[in-house]
């Protein structure tokens, strides 16, 4: 069997250790070995594991990277490209619509030519949401101006995470440069992998500082002005400067591609083929399926087909000129894209490779193309054998029959189209009459009245059962309970995260009134455009035939860190003052990313990013105050509550949707309960929310009108108790308790007590 070009050929020079991991933890070590200075992240599956694990590191000391927990993914970039103007060596990984956030910051980091290097663990790209791996997010980076070097196995990511620096800041190069990776089936499934045994023997092979003479903005003696307003003709001799540099990028590669594989024995060029030599049918595919693909072409081999594949190693600079020696003696490739690029008639590859076979005088291999694997749809051996067919078909005919299609889908079929199973909401049931809001004149100020609970018990649920929660998740009693004091009509719409995953799982939904679900950080952009289009309808009178009993209460639920990400298009539409609600469930962390810290999460507590360990203990500064914040808009009404003080949360509810309805925007805040990743018993949810609003932790009020009132003081009730007394309920804090984290203990004691007398002084002094 010819291996031609795989990636084990030989022992190498340098000591080397075998172990067994990961893509993302072979990613996070080779940053590790490299110890980069600044990784700028945001948590998103499936690259999120990189950051935990380099933490986790970071905890026992393995490295000295600083590791910046952002706001969102366009913030990461921008922390990476500032910390690469001044001289230093930047890590980052992201997916996806992370990678789509952080989008325009890609071409400025290029064209200004500062390295770093970024992992970007395919996925797809929503909508709708799919969190598992195809490349419709490495194609978008195809124009940015990064190389791409590209990753099918554990193996490959640890070498080409190596590579790639050495690569970027080659003085020949001197460009950002991304690192791609299949997410899910390289990124979490382990593989046997050779490392570098000597972290010194990495930082010899890429140096151990970036060259000398990279300007910087941290040189006093050679001040710089990095981006500046660029008119023509200069512009174009800057991208033609650019142009040249990814160019000049291929030759670079490969003769570091030399030298890595002189001291490890792994040989990795342009582009990898298998079995080629004679081959005369042949398919080409990236990352994890081009080795899947190496079987096939073994059995069309032993049944006499004479057949080949081909893989890129590198996808800009594009090896074309490879590609088309490869392919010169072939009489048909198929070409599967892992991403379509709608309306272009196949996928970038497929489109990328006509063009070369055309650059260089290839007018007779027959291309066909087909787009695959979307959405993380599995790609198997009998998969390859039938694109190698579409191939032997084409070899035979001399004509491919259908140029382009996607393969692996299935047909639409009106018949079994989902139907509805549960029937609207009645708004008799939802508009129950037992609850009333007046506003008094004279203090501007609502007065609520509201039944006993039980009395709002045959009130419907907005939420269905059979969602997908954790066992003791406190998001939907939370919800429900402030669902209760809200009459009538909603739309709601949930931001990324627990609340909408378990919710909806198409054809499936939970919801049984109207839902929207946008990107993680537009939601309060989203809403307002709904809730200013329903009141433009409705004064142009196209609303009538609806036969609207009373108008919608809009009703945005965030949560998970959506108010991190999303705290911007937030404070927006506060500063417009839309008639809407935003209500954030908080549980102290990215829970559906996999428990990262958010900015909501307390000092000390431990998260996947904020480990404990023998130099780290916890989370390294203090938690965002988000009612105050968006009390300091002006908004008509703030508010915090808790399932623990049921009484007071609906309440809460009533005045919300009075403001929301009559007067602009209102944020509330419910603490609720996460026990999988707060490691408490599934049944003690209300006992320990309970416990960090009578700690003070977590204190009852509202902001009306600027004006603050405690809603419930423990202290008043004789009922406050010591913040050890919560803290101790939950595993996440418990480390807090040792004498050894006796000072963060007493600092988090102090920053709880601070913002607990500002709250008793705005109780106590209205026009505070």
């Amino acid at each position: 069997m010819n291996l031609d070009q795989e990636h084990e050929l030989t022992h190498g020079t340098v000591e080397q250790r075998v172990v067994y991991e990961s893509g993302n933890e072979m990613a996070a070590y080779a940053a590790s070995q490299i110890n980069y200075h600044i990784m700028g992240y945001f948590p998103i599956s499936p690259s999120t594991e990189v950051a935990q694990f380099l933490d986790l590191m970071k905890a026992n000391g393995q490295h000295d990277i600083k590791l910046i927990a952002s706001d969102g993914e366009h913030s990461s970039a921008g922390i990476c490209y500032g910390a690469s103007t001044a001289g230093g060596r930047v890590f980052n990984a992201t997916s996806a619509n992370g990678y789509m956030y952080m989008l325009e910051q890609m071409p400025v980091q290029a064209g200004t030519r500062f390295p770093m290097v970024m992992n970007l663990v395919c996925r797809s790209v929503s909508g709708p949401l799919d969190i598992h791996g195809d490349h419709s997010d490495l194609y978008f980076a195809l124009n940015t101006g990064w190389p791409i070097l590209m990753c099918r196995d554990p193996q490959s990511v640890y070498d080409m995470n190596i590579i790639a620096l050495k690569l970027a800041e080659d003085p020949e190069v001197r460009l950002p440069v991304l690192v791609a990776s299949d997410g899910y089936f390289t990124s979490h499934q382990k593989r046997r992998v050779n490392t570098f045994a000597n972290s010194e023997d990495v930082l010899k092979f890429v140096g151990e500082r970036p060259p000398a003479g990279f300007p910087h903005t941290l040189d006093r003696n050679n001040p710089i002005t990095v981006g500046p307003y660029m008119n023509e003709p200069d512009y174009i001799n800057n991208k033609y400067q650019q142009s040249q540099a990814m160019y000049r990028a291929e030759a670079v590669f490969e003769r570091i591609a030399d030298e890595y594989a002189e001291l490890t024995g792994r040989k990795y060029s342009m582009l990898d083929t298998y079995r080629m030599e004679d081959a005369e049918v042949a398919v080409f595919l990236m990352n994890s399926a081009s080795e899947i693909i190496k079987d096939v072409v073994d059995d069309l081999r032993r049944q006499g087909i004479k057949a080949g594949s081909i893989a890129p190693n590198v996808i800009r600079p594009f090896p074309q000129r490879q590609i088309a020696d490869a392919l010169k003696q072939v009489k048909a490739v198929t070409i599967g894209d892992r991403a379509d690029s709608y309306g272009a008639y196949g996928g970038n590859m497929s489109n990328e490779i006509k063009a070369a076979l055309f650059t260089h005088g290839n007018h007779t291999t027959q291309v066909i193309s087909r787009v695959y694997g979307l959405g993380g749809k599995e790609f198997y051996a009998e998969d390859g054998m039938h694109l190698f067919e579409l191939a032997i078909e084409a070899a035979k005919q001399g004509r491919v029959e259908v140029p382009f299609d996607y393969y692996g889908h299935t047909p639409g079929n009106p018949d079994a189209a989902p139907a509805r199973v549960l029937n609207p909401l009645k708004f008799e049931d939802l508009k129950t009459g037992l609850i009333t809001v007046t506003k008094n004149e004279e203090t501007g100020k609502l007065g609520v009245r509201i039944p006993p609970l039980r009395a709002l018990t045959k009130k419907p649920k907005r939420i269905a059962p059979g969602h997908g929660a954790c066992p003791g998740c406190g998001i939907f009693s939370g919800l429900e309970l402030f669902f209760k004091g809200i009459e009538g009509d909603i739309v709601a719409l949930f931001h990324t995260g627990c609340a909408m995953v378990v919710t909806t799982g198409y054809p499936y939904s939970s919801h049984k009134a109207t839902y929207i679900h946008n990107l993680f950080q537009n939601g309060a952009a989203t809403l307002s455009g709904v809730v200013e289009m329903f009141w433009e309808r409705k004064r142009r009178g196209e609303l009538d035939e609806l036969g609207l009993k009373d108008d919608f209460t809009f009703v945005m639920v965030t949560g998970d860190g959506g108010m991190d990400i999303g705290m911007g298009p937030a404070i927006g539409a506060a500063l417009r003052n839309h008639r809407m609600i935003i209500v954030e469930y908080d549980n102290e962390g990215y829970m559906n990313t996999g428990a990262q810290l958010s900015y909501s999460t307390p000092l000390g507590h431990r998260t996947s990013t904020s480990n404990i360990g023998t130099v780290q203990k916890g989370k390294v500064f203090h938690h965002k105050d988000t009612p105050q914040i968006m009390a300091a808009t002006n908004i008509p009404y703030v508010f915090t509550g808790s399932e623990a003080y049921p009484q007071d949360l609906v309440k809460k509810a009533a005045k919300a949707q009075w403001y929301a309805q009559n007067e602009g925007l209102v944020y509330g805040k419910i603490l609720i309960a996460c026990p999988l990743n707060w490691i408490t018993k599934d049944d003690q949810g209300t006992e320990i929310v309970d416990a960090a609003v009578n700690s003070c932790f977590f204190p009852l009020y509202e902001v009306e009108h600027g004006q603050t009132t405690i809603t419930y003081n423990p202290e008043d009730k004789d009922k406050r108790v010591p913040l050890t007394d919560w803290l101790k309920t939950m595993g996440k804090t418990r480390h807090l308790l040792k004498p050894e984290n006796e000072a963060a203990l007493h600092e988090f004691e102090r920053e709880v007590d601070r913002r607990w007398q500002i709250l008793l002084t705005k109780h106590e002094h209205p026009l505070l």
